[in-house]
């Protein structure tokens, strides 16, 4: 990790351990849970990890003025939505993985049956945390909206099923049905196979929804617990999409590129899958110069916060960089 990347690692960490102490105290509030479901529950969301998405909350909400105790409720329900769906994702029927930050994945542990449920009850706690300790009512309903929003048909499973989709129509074992287009212009390929701008465009779409639409409720409802307004939100929106695109970017060059024991899960899958991937269409070096560009307009489209969004700015060349 690079000095300016380590700097912000050792500056976050404070945050991190708040957020990862108030996950253990929400996720277990109940007696009633049985145990092998809250030990599934446990091993996966306590398993540590980067944060980015409570992160992004909590700097969110700070750099419009808000506070990071009135946060935190939102950013663990981030959090608890993001591991149900890295849970599903390793099951044998989506992506089948054996290894998730470093240890077996929850169904490897806890069998199929009892991660799907491990999940869902993680899911459904989320907006249980949400609606009951985002304040005031009217912030925590239009919290729990944007997340819900994020994670479900038209956000991050409808971006799963477009995934899926694609690696299927990449196979030859069927056809997907076309998606809109991104409104982010694409690139062409320098490698052997150029990419089409629709094979770009439908890539874009997927990841729009599959990663993205998670990391820009992130930023807004951090916003909207500040109280900031429209402007700032939709600020904080543009920034969310452009850093959602380069974290995929990010992922997909380390799956090609990367040290699996620096990233706790297996490498080189999607080639073999055949899953739609940026290096796939794009090649290694312009998916590189993609990210940039895209991390440059998330910086740009924060401007107006001034000083107040240094830390997030330093995220979004943190996601660019970085190597886990």
């Amino acid at each position: 990790m690079s000095g300016p990347n380590r700097q912000l690692d050792i500056e976050l960490e404070p945050l991190r351990d708040r957020v990862n102490a108030e996950l253990a105290r929400v996720v277990r509030q109940s007696a009633d849970c049985p145990p092998r479901l809250q030990e599934a529950m446990d091993y996966s969301l306590l398993a540590g990890g980067k944060r980015l998405r409570p992160l992004l909350v909590l700097m969110a909400c700070e750099a419009c003025g808000g506070t990071i105790e009135a946060a935190l409720p939102a950013a663990c329900a981030v959090e608890m939505v993001h591991t149900y769906s890295l849970i599903h994702d390793d099951l044998p029927a989506m992506d089948d993985d054996d290894l998730r930050r470093g240890r077996p994945t929850n169904h490897k542990v806890f069998g199929e049956a009892l991660a799907i449920l491990a999940g869902d009850a993680l899911l459904t706690l989320a907006f249980e945390v949400s609606a009951a300790n985002v304040r005031p009512g009217d912030v925590a309903a239009a919290c729990c909206a944007d997340l819900a929003s994020a994670a479900g048909a038209v956000g991050m499973v409808g971006g799963q099923v477009a995934d899926i989709e694609a690696e299927q129509a990449t196979s030859g074992r069927n056809s997907s049905p076309p998606i809109p287009p991104s409104p982010h212009p694409p690139l062409e390929s320098n490698n052997s196979t150029p990419a089409t701008p629709q094979g770009v465009a439908h890539l874009e779409a997927i990841h729009l929804r599959k990663t993205g639409r998670l990391l820009r409720s992130s930023l807004t409802m951090g916003a909207r617990i500040a109280q900031a307004p429209a402007t700032l939100r939709n600020a904080l929106d543009t920034y969310g999409k452009c850093v959602g695109l380069a974290f995929q970017i990010a992922d997909d060059l380390l799956d090609v590129c990367g040290d699996q024991a620096k990233l706790g899960k297996g490498v080189r899958k999607d080639e073999s899958l055949g899953k739609l991937t940026y290096p796939a269409l794009l090649g290694v070096e312009a998916s590189r110069e993609k990210a940039r560009g895209l991390v440059t307009d998330a910086c740009r489209s924060i401007a107006p916060l001034g000083e107040r969004g240094r830390r997030l700015e330093a995220l979004a060349h943190f996601v660019l960089e970085r190597d886990h």
